[in-house]
């Protein structure tokens, strides 16, 4: 199939770049280049198979494909709250030129939505049912409501149009190609402590995040996209809850780091809890996570070791 990646270039872009290459279909991959990286995309551009589209997802554009993935939006909160209006234009406008194309060439288009669409969580763990505890106002809601108002189009679309969506709900997910600045806690931890600076931890550190690797969650996309039992909403992350503490002693100790933990406020609106209900993706996916926190931290600890080391 020829498979347009929008954020291709990204974090999770690239991963499922290199899958979908893997198995033989075209790539065209999309990105504006704020927070997707040359460097995640290199290996493959040798590929004649891979075809690279320097664009912002905002502003439409044609192509011709059999599907759709769109994972154009920072997804972090140092990156989606530099610039709050262009991020939910991104959510926004990125998922109506997506679907507006979608209905015209006839694919199958995939949303990249995220557990964050729940909130700070009144139910745990928390299933696709769940309506979602949202600020709307907030300094988060730009992302939050941003992704909110996407599933609302894809949704409409579907019923409206009768173009065929998918979606799927992203919990915490980590691994090689995340950006070293994007302010995520495992990114934030392994730098910290491969530098040898102290960890910061907000709060007590009490506060719990269900940790997935990219791998598994390239896995999850790619099924849920070649099944045709459900459109989604579907959660996909890992199950498995740890506290912001016990990650920091984690990778304080894997990382063989003298650093030591500081704690600092609570930023507003940060969820004290998340954790996804993986029923559905069981049940109709076949799919859980196959990496163990530990499994999946090496290769990424090995990553940053690199990065660090090259400068960049």
């Amino acid at each position: 199939m020829r498979i347009l990646i929008t954020g291709g270039a990204g974090f999770l872009g690239s991963h499922l770049s290199k899958r979908l290459l893997h198995e033989g279909h075209e790539v065209i991959c999309m990105d504006n280049f704020f927070t997707g990286r040359k460097r995640n995309i290199l290996p493959l551009l040798e590929n004649p198979a891979f075809e690279l589209m320097r664009h912002d997802v905002i502003d439409p554009f044609k192509i011709e494909c059999d599907q759709i993935y769109n994972l154009a939006c920072p997804a972090s909160p140092v990156h989606y709250q530099y610039n709050a209006i262009k991020t939910i234009k991104t959510s926004v406008m990125g998922a109506i030129n997506c679907l507006g194309l979608a209905k015209r060439v006839g694919a199958r288009v995939f949303q990249a939505s995220t557990s964050e669409v729940y909130g700070d969580p009144s139910v745990h763990p928390q299933p696709e049912a769940y309506w979602g505890n949202v600020n709307p106002i907030g300094i988060r809601s730009c992302y939050d409501e941003g992704k909110r108002c996407a599933e609302t189009l894809f949704m409409d679309y579907h019923r409206q149009n009768g173009v065929d969506v998918r979606i799927v709900r992203i919990f915490n997910t980590y691994g090689p190609n995340m950006c070293p600045d994007d302010g995520r806690v495992v990114s934030n931890f392994i730098v910290q402590a491969l530098q040898g600076r102290d960890i910061t931890v907000y709060g007590e550190g009490q506060q719990t995040r269900s940790f997935c690797y990219c791998d598994d969650l390239i896995e999850g996309f790619v099924r849920l996209m070649d099944q045709s039992e459900t459109v989604g909403p579907m959660n996909i992350g890992n199950p498995g809850e740890f506290t912001i503490l016990e990650l920091a002693e984690k990778v304080i100790q894997m990382t063989g780091s003298s650093s030591k933990i500081i704690h600092e406020a609570l930023p507003a609106d940060d969820p004290k809890q998340r954790q996804p209900d993986i029923t559905q993706a069981r049940e109709v996916l076949g799919w859980e996570p196959q990496y163990s926190l530990d499994e999946g931290l090496q290769p990424t600890i090995a990553y940053f070791d690199q990065l660090l080391s090259e400068g960049s």
